[in-house]
């Protein structure tokens, strides 16, 4: 039974990809017509963990929905018309660029009705957003059943009129009505009282306290309006858009500037190790101890760690100290949202840190860049990894090794947990790139955080995993550890290069290795539960110190 669900699933997975870019290049749907209802029946037979309790009529997801608007720029519940665009020059007016609290994407309220989303780092981005409305509509439709009589002209009941009380904000509530119209939510979301008052928390704050009744209002209020045909919802998608997606036009923009860093600062022909992490483990370890007029241990000083990433003084004093010993930080302009560091190990002391037991005399260059997002990772990897022309001459990236640290939901362990993998799978199909892993699982014994070591699930989007396919991965033969966005791609990328067109040595080392941010199968432990915290800390540190470690190491 598991297992046919678990097909139903991944047929269903790739019938929602494929119905996505098809109604891309057609430019335009509406998710109340026949595409939408198709991308609404595929998302429920899919029924993903992280929106746990779409599929109930009578209830409304609140966890789900936090974590899709934390994505989605402020206000989009107002607004029947969605468009999604390529980087077309709206900051050039007087539109304020409204960022989302967990997604660096730049959108503008073009008006009331019609909100802008600027999509800049290709097809996964487009999928997420889609799938992510795709949820949003659901609710809002669900919103609209329970707060209208559809029978009768969409009257609304009188629920509605105490929620649209509150989220109109005309008249001010005394804490004791605030409490009478809580019951009264938490009755029409289907919740008990404390999970209304934990969500109403979670989702406001002292400028905006009130900010679940407004959003359940105009969720329901415009799915009404669409319902009625007086202003029907529409998403579109700019011809800029469907031009420029695929073609790496910001990859390359992305990997020339990073290019011409190196040549004008004359480490271009210096060994190269390429790290795809964080902005700020790397070059903690490195420089951290001076920074902070710390004495240097022979383990890893965990709780030093803890500090900077808890106070902002600290994390200034060490940045200010690494760029004066010479790191090069590339703020990014080029739309692909991928900040790089640069560091000279020839200019970097490393008898103040950890790594001063390695000796190491040499003259490499490790380059860090931030995280990449879904299929952007083939794209900025494979412009990286591209020969480069300097004065007419044509040079090749002098790549040692590359390095892929990230978060990923873990399937056999708990949050905070590492993953190993030793290749990669796509999500949906057979496709697979195995590798060797220069990191092993006898790199991480530890008596807190528990190591696994196996093939991991590169998956199509963030959000669109349930337990019958995850079990599937996990217990039958393919025996997956994990699950992440971009693994597969830096891996054929890095094929491509090395083994194919020979941009790059095929003699150099690769090192994955993730830390757990969720268990999507254990209840209450999807990524829409909330972030890590301290917790990952300490295996984001123990992490970069293997990876440093291996390359200040390597022969």
């Amino acid at each position: 039974m598991a297992n046919s669900r678990a097909r139903e699933t991944t047929e269903a997975i790739e019938r929602l990809y494929v119905s996505m870019r098809h109604l891309f290049y057609r430019g335009f749907f509406k998710p109340s017509g026949v595409s939408g209802e198709s991308l609404r029946k595929l998302l429920m037979v899919i029924n993903p963990e992280i929106y746990g309790s779409m599929s109930i009529p009578n209830k409304i997801e609140l966890d789900g929905l936090l974590y899709v608007l934390d994505r989605l720029p402020e206000g989009i519940e107002e607004c029947s018309f969605i468009h999604l665009t390529s980087d077309e020059g709206f900051d050039k007016g007087s539109f304020e660029p409204i960022v989302p609290k967990k997604r660096r994407r730049n959108c503008y309220r073009i008006d009331e009705h019609q909100m802008n989303i600027e999509v800049l780092l290709g097809r996964s981005e487009i999928y997420d957003i889609l799938t992510h409305l795709t949820f949003l509509y659901l609710e809002a439709d669900k919103i609209r059943n329970i707060g209208f009589d559809m029978s009768e002209d969409g009257r609304p009941k009188r629920i509605w009129k105490i929620i649209e009380e509150v989220a109109k904000g005309e008249k001010k509530h005394s804490r004791k009505e605030k409490e009478v119209a809580l019951i009264h939510l938490s009755s029409f979301l289907g919740r008990t009282f404390d999970e209304t008052l934990n969500a109403y928390n979670s989702f406001g704050d002292d400028k905006n306290p009130d900010r679940l009744f407004k959003i359940i209002y105009w969720l329901g209020q415009v799915s009404l309006t669409d319902w009625k045909e007086i202003s029907q919802r529409e998403i579109y998608f700019s011809s800029i858009l469907q031009e420029r997606v695929g073609h790496h036009l910001f990859g390359e923009r992305w990997a020339n500037k990073i290019k011409q860093v190196l040549v004008e600062n004359n480490l271009h022909m210096r060994p190269l190790h390429i790290i795809s992490a964080n902005m700020h483990s790397v070059k903690n370890m490195l420089f951290a101890n001076d920074a902070l007029s710390k004495k240097g241990t022979k383990t890893v000083d965990y709780k030093l760690f803890a500090d900077i990433s808890n106070k902002k003084d600290l994390q200034t004093k060490v940045l200010d100290h690494a760029l004066n010993e010479g790191m090069i930080y590339i703020d990014d302009n080029s739309g692909s949202n991928i900040d790089v560091q640069i560091i000279d190990l020839a200019k970097t002391n490393l008898q103040n840190s950890v790594f001063a037991g390695q000796k190491y005399k040499g003259d490499d260059v490790i380059l860090v860049f931030d995280y990449a997002f879904g299929e952007q990772a083939f794209e900025v990897m494979d412009e990286l990894l591209r020969p480069y022309e300097v004065k007419g001459e044509v040079y090749m990236m002098k790549v040692k090794s590359v390095s892929i640290m990230g978060k990923a939901g873990i399937l056999t362990g708990g949050k905070g947990d590492i993953m190993i993998p030793t290749s990669h799978i796509f999500e949906g199909t057979a496709d697979n790139y195995t590798f060797e892993n220069a990191l092993k699982l006898d790199d991480f014994q530890d008596d807190e955080i528990k190591a696994f070591e196996g093939p991991m699930i590169t998956v199509l989007g963030t959000s669109l995993q349930n337990k019958d396919i995850l079990s599937y991965f996990m217990t039958t033969s393919w025996k997956a550890i994990g699950l992440e966005m971009e693994g597969a791609h830096y891996q054929k990328a890095i094929q491509v290069a090395s083994k194919i067109r020979h941009h790059i040595s095929p003699d150099l080392f690769v090192m994955y290795a993730y830390y757990a941010s969720d268990n999507p199968l254990e209840t209450g432990s999807t990524l829409s539960s909330g972030g890590l915290g301290l917790t990952g800390v300490k295996p984001t540190y123990m992490i970069t110190h293997k990876i440093i470690e291996k390359i200040l190491g390597q022969k």
